[in-house]
């Protein structure tokens, strides 16, 4: 995949571990081991990435997990001969790793389309091109084939493969819409969460405002970039983190706590996708409606309003 341009100067060791989201150790054994290369040849841990440069990088396959065909139903709304579009029940994690080494939507992809799926991101990942995260509901695209692949992950690199995702967040957000354009990396206190921080890698959210409610505001966002948790990091560092997150948000009031266990998890949705089809060329948008997790809850909230 070619770098961006906040990536220029960066270390391979680095700009690896950073974007296939593991250690700088792993990202160098991995280097190591050939398992990346630059411009189709191996180059050392610590080359630094110079502009035009195109990283490729061929996971091993870890010896404690294996991905199998499981007969679990799935939501298709798109399918053709290069790509289906699935839309992604909320707590449905999206490919196997420890802690979820089956039930994943792999595994039902797996069963559901055969050896049918791209390779590039090898037996632990086939096909999968962009994640979400186990408790984010909505859309999520598959490539059947390396040439979908390649395609798809080249327009998400270039900012032409379009996500946008519905949210409620924590309080009112005063403007009617605007630009997140904030760095995100790992956290320095906590490395299991992620972070604003100065030497991260570049991270665009636009979000517009659908309806302001009693104590929340319901939004979409439009990501420019896709970094991991980046809607929910940026709308925390905004000082509205999303309803029923406990990572990134508050949980501490009597209110937060009901609403934790009623989502349990983050109230975001992948609620659109749209994409130049790799094989025909053709644009393609795809919708899907709001699951009812985020309807009873954006119903409560406007019955809150109604009532003020």
């Amino acid at each position: 995949m070619p770098i961006e341009r906040e990536d220029i100067g960066k270390r391979l060791d680095m700009y690896v571990a950073e974007r296939e989201e593991i250690t700088r150790s792993a990202s160098q054994k991995w280097i190591k081991d050939g398992c990346v290369t630059v411009n189709g040849r191996a180059a050392a841990k610590n080359y630094c990435l110079r502009e035009g440069d195109t990283v490729e990088t061929d996971p091993p396959e870890p010896e404690f997990l294996s991905a199998e065909p499981q007969d679990i139903p799935i939501t298709i709304v798109y399918e053709d001969d290069d790509v289906i579009v699935v839309n992604k029940e909320k707590g449905m994690v999206v490919h196997p790793a420890p802690g979820n080494p089956d039930g994943t939507l792999v595994n039902a992809l797996m069963f559901h389309c055969g050896a049918r799926l791209s390779g590039i991101n090898g037996v632990i990942r086939p096909g999968i091109v962009h994640r979400i995260d186990k408790d984010t509901s909505g859309l999520l695209i598959v490539a059947k084939n390396d040439r979908a692949h390649e395609s798809l992950a080249e327009q998400i690199s270039s900012h032409r493969f379009e996500r946008c995702y519905r949210a409620i967040v924590n309080g009112t957000i005063r403007e009617n819409e605007g630009t997140v354009d904030a760095p995100i990396g790992r956290s320095r206190t906590d490395r299991k969460k992620m972070a604003v921080v100065s030497d991260g890698r570049n991270a665009v959210t636009h979000f517009r405002v659908l309806e302001r409610l009693k104590g929340a505001t319901y939004i979409e966002c439009r990501l420019e970039t896709g970094r991991t948790h980046q809607i929910r990091v940026h709308m925390a560092h905004l000082g509205h983190p999303l309803l029923g997150d406990t990572v990134y948000g508050g949980g501490h009031t009597k209110d937060e706590q009901r609403l934790a266990e009623l989502l349990s998890g983050q109230c975001l949705h992948a609620q659109s996708i749209s994409f130049v089809h790799p094989v025909t060329g053709e644009y393609v948008h795809i919708e899907s409606e709001l699951p009812p997790y985020f309807q009873t809850v954006l119903d409560d909230y406007r019955r809150r309003t109604e009532k003020e």
